[in-house]
């Protein structure tokens, strides 16, 4: 069996921690956070089996997971160019194009760029839960850049967690995610600001329903975690949003011009989500 190293112990980091010690898939679980409460608050939570030196987990452990923000991830890969050939690196951003760009070539071959699709709208090490990437889709992009060993280390130990994996270029994830990621965060922000601008607390409170507090959920997700995905993944997003403001003009031009019908049809072709999911 082998030793893990995780990289960051917040909700990702410390869900996948509580999995693989539930499992029983790994010798140890060794845990690194710059953040000491958050190193405190995940031993003491059995997140981890013990909190580690960062060179220490690039030394001893065989698999390290990176679960932090994408311009941190960048920055500790650059940290790792002279581990060994045996150990595997897995990060587990959001956005992966400019993550892999910046991966130093001497260790391109042990690293799998992935991307879990999971979450809440929660952080940190007390919203770790350990069924959290059970049954989730993982993205793992490029493998063809990265050697053989690895990955199919990588992709047995994911399917152990009960993670389904899809294989995908970097260029592809990117512009994916920037429709069905990061656009609805950037909407349930601004619905929420705007709402917050034009009602009181009170009456939010008392009116909103399903509709308003399903949207507004993901609004109280980490600022300094989605800032960072929103500048790595610019360009994908602003192109997102550019597609979203065509149809959120359209519908405006149709009730303002009262044209019902026309409304009624753009209403029903929405509908067609239905099929998918």
């Amino acid at each position: 069996m082998v030793k893990v190293g995780i990289i960051g112990l917040g909700l990702i980091g410390g869900s996948l921690g509580l999995a693989l010690q539930d499992l029983k898939l790994v010798k140890k679980v060794l845990g690194y956070d710059l953040s000491s409460q958050n190193a405190k608050d995940a031993l003491k939570l059995g997140l981890v089996d013990e909190i580690a030196e960062f060179e220490t987990i690039k030394k001893t452990c065989d698999i390290i997971f990176i679960a932090i923000p994408v311009e941190a991830i960048i920055s500790v890969l650059s940290k790792l160019s002279d581990i060994p050939k045996s150990t595997t690196i897995i990060d587990f951003g959001s956005a992966k194009e400019k993550i892999l760009n910046s991966c130093p070539k001497m260790i391109l071959d042990n690293f799998i760029p992935a991307h879990p699709m999971a979450g809440t709208e929660n952080s940190g090490p007390k919203a770790a839960f350990k069924t959290l990437l059970n049954g989730a889709i993982v993205v793992i992009c490029d493998d063809k850049k990265a050697d053989e060993t690895h990955v199919k280390r990588a992709v047995e130990l994911l399917s152990h967690l009960g993670m389904k994996i899809i294989f995908m270029s970097a260029k592809d994830h990117d512009h994916h995610v920037g429709f069905i990621s990061h656009l609805p965060h950037a909407i349930s922000f601004s619905l929420v600001n705007a709402t917050l601008k034009e009602e009181d607390r009170r009456n939010i409170l008392l009116l909103s329903g399903g509709s308003f507090t399903g949207m507004a959920r993901i609004s109280k997700s980490n600022e300094d975690m989605w800032c960072d995905i929103f500048r790595q993944n610019k360009n994908n997003l602003l192109s997102a949003m550019q597609a979203f403001k065509r149809e959120f003009s359209h519908c405006e031009e149709l009730v303002k011009n009262e044209k019902w019908d026309e409304l009624k049809e753009w209403i029903k072709n929405a509908r067609q989500i239905r099929e998918i999911l």
